[in-house]
């Protein structure tokens, strides 16, 4: 079997569960700390990369190197060349999984695809595309038969309405109907009224609204009360998320396109489409891309320890309204 990985896709929420599927391959919780090394190539060093891929397992048959996004670092066919050579001698010791979003226009162009068609006794690639609207009502299905539980068609029919295709934020509302119901029966639409209108998506716009109109006394203000109530990282994931559309949607506009353009190219609900047409319209592309690398730095300095994710969101509501 392969010993290197490549997962792929824009489904972030199916490949952050295949990860961790690598990861309970450790049968003890505390040697699969000591022989997990998590790497994003945007701010690594080489030497860093080689101890993560040398090193010898502690008390353990391998180590496993999770690496992200490898194409920001090696963006090039020289220091492509030489980092395909690299983990060609990769011990057996040591699993490699390297994962990155890819959109499925550009899938079969890339350079790790093109390198494992060739290689295919050294890689193994998986891709993880987010489905169709039209699929997600059996997506959800599916999701809850996974989570241990059932939900009845219209029920997951009312919550596709409510998620469109974003499978996280349909995983997370899954996980809170069956704890509502407690496992012990199936979810039914009077569940999916009471538990799942959806008030996160809805505060992450007012958020939005707020950053943009440079308004940061109700910015906190809302940015505390969405941490009240959701993980950091949940949160941080649907603020990335809503300015990711807010580029593509700005880019429709400035293409002449309108809102039904909008949720047909992003696969959105209707009311989400309406909501992040008008936000768009209130920034330049220039702005939002400024802001976009903003949290990328952001998501590096957390990955990397430098500071936490609520000072971290906190510190980007005074830049964004100062």
């Amino acid at each position: 079997m392969p010993n290197i990985y490549f997962l792929f896709g824009n489904d972030e929420f199916a490949i952050s569960r295949k990860l961790k599927d690598f990861e309970s391959d450790f049968t003890d919780p505390a040697s699969a700390d000591m022989n997990t090394a998590r790497l994003d190539a945007r701010s690594m060093s080489e030497t860093d990369l080689n101890t993560a891929v040398n090193a010898m397992p502690f008390l353990a048959k391998r180590r496993l190197l999770l690496l992200a996004n490898p194409s920001s670092k090696y963006n090039n066919a020289s220091s492509r060349k030489k980092f395909l050579e690299f983990i060609e001698k990769a011990p057996d010791t040591t699993r490699i999984a390297m994962y990155e979003s890819v959109e499925p226009r550009d899938a079969g162009k890339h350079w790790l695809v093109k390198w494992a068609e060739k290689n295919n006794k050294l890689i193994q690639t998986k891709a993880f595309m987010l489905p169709k609207l039209r699929d997600m009502t059996g997506w959800i299905v599916n999701e809850t038969k996974q989570q241990g539980g059932q939900i009845e068609p219209r029920a997951a029919e009312m919550l596709k309405d409510m998620v469109g295709v974003d499978t996280r934020q349909a995983g997370m509302e899954i996980s809170k109907l069956l704890a509502y119901v407690n496992w012990a029966r199936q979810v039914g639409v009077a569940d999916v009224e009471a538990v799942c209108i959806v008030t996160s998506q809805q505060s992450v716009f007012d958020f939005v609204d707020a950053l943009s109109s440079g308004n940061g006394k109700s910015a906190q203000h809302l940015l505390h009360r969405l941490l009240e109530t959701e993980d950091a990282f949940s949160l941080w994931g649907m603020v990335v998320r809503q300015f990711r559309l807010l580029i593509q949607a700005r880019e429709i506009l400035d293409g002449r396109g309108n809102k039904d353009d909008v949720a047909r190219a992003l696969g959105a609900h209707p009311f989400v489409a309406e909501k992040t047409t008008g936000q768009a319209g209130r920034f330049s592309i220039e702005s939002l891309e400024s802001i976009y690398r903003k949290l990328l730095r952001i998501d590096e300095g957390v990955k990397t320890g430098q500071f936490t994710l609520d000072l971290a969101l906190d510190t980007l509501v005074v830049e964004l309204t100062n």
